[in-house]
C-alpha cells in the first residue's frame, strides 16, 4: 500500500467513528509531532501494540480484503505486567470488504457490531491437520445464546449483536455489500498479531508501505522504525 493510501483510509475512518459518535483514546489523534514529544512515555503503547492497523493483507486489493484498525487495549501475553489482562480494538470497513479466513490458537474474541451496516460472518472448524474443515456444523454463540450453522453458510449481525469466537474456529468477517460502511467491536482474551493467527491460505498480516508522503499517524509495528 503506499502510505497515501494509509492516510486516506484513516481519514475516512475518524470520520466514520465522528458520523457514530465514537472517540477513541487522546493518541488516536496525535500528530507525528506530538507522537515524537510523547516518546518516553510508550513503552505500554509501544509493547502491547495499541493503536492504528491498516492493512490489506498482502493482497494487494484494499478495498476487498483489508481493513483500519485501532486497538485501543491490549495486554501482552509474554508480560503479564505489561498492559491490560483483555484486548479492545475498533475494525472499520467499507462496505463489501471482508478479513481474510483464519483462527487463532490463543484469544477468544467477541466480534460485535457497533454501528453502521450489517456484518457478514462465515466460521469453519479446524481439522487435526490444521486445514479448514467443510463439512462438520459449527457451534457458537450469540451474546449468550448458541447457534449452530452448516461451515461457510452466512451469518447475518446486525448492530447491537455479536458472535463469540472460540481458539480453532476458522472465520471470516466483513461489511455486506449494499448495506454500507461498518464500525466493529473487537472485546477479547489479550491479542497477539505477531504469533496468534493462522490463515487459510498465505496471507501477511501487516502491509508493506510505499513511502509516497509523510504519515497522518505511524501504525502500530512502525513505533520503533518512525
Amino acid at each position: 500500500m503506499k502510505r497515501s493510501e494509509v492516510n486516506q483510509a484513516l481519514r475516512w475512518a475518524k470520520t466514520l467513528l465522528e458520523r457514530n459518535n465514537i472517540r477513541l483514546p487522546r493518541f488516536a489523534y496525535w500528530s507525528m509531532e506530538e507522537w515524537r514529544a510523547h516518546r518516553d512515555e510508550l513503552d505500554t503503547i509501544r509493547g502491547v501494540m495499541q493503536g492504528w492497523d491498516i492493512t490489506d493483507f498482502g493482497s494487494g486489493a484494499f478495498e476487498r480484503t483489508g481493513a483500519v484498525l485501532f486497538t485501543a487495549r491490549n495486554g501482552s501475553l509474554r508480560d503479564p505486567k505489561l498492559g491490560s489482562p483483555y484486548a479492545e480494538k475498533y475494525i472499520l470497513l467499507r462496505q463489501g470488504q471482508f478479513l481474510p479466513c483464519h483462527y487463532h490458537a490463543s484469544k477468544t474474541e467477541d466480534i460485535i457490531n457497533r454501528a453502521g451496516g450489517v456484518m457478514s460472518m462465515y466460521f469453519y472448524n479446524r481439522l487435526p491437520d490444521g486445514t479448514v474443515d467443510r463439512d462438520s456444523p459449527v457451534t457458537l454463540s450469540s451474546d449468550g445464546l448458541f447457534f449452530t450453522v452448516e461451515p461457510g453458510q452466512e451469518v447475518l449481525v446486525t448492530p447491537g449483536n455479536s458472535v463469540r469466537i472460540t481458539p480453532f474456529v476458522y472465520h471470516v468477517f466483513g461489511a455486506k455489500q449494499g448495506e454500507g460502511d461498518l464500525v466493529v467491536g473487537e472485546v477479547s482474551s489479550i491479542n497477539d498479531d505477531n504469533t496468534d493467527n493462522y490463515w487459510a491460505a498465505e496471507m501477511e498480516r501487516f502491509a508493506a508501505i510505499e513511502e509516497d508522503e509523510a504519515p497522518l499517524h505511524p501504525l502500530c509495528n512502525e513505533y520503533d522504525r518512525l
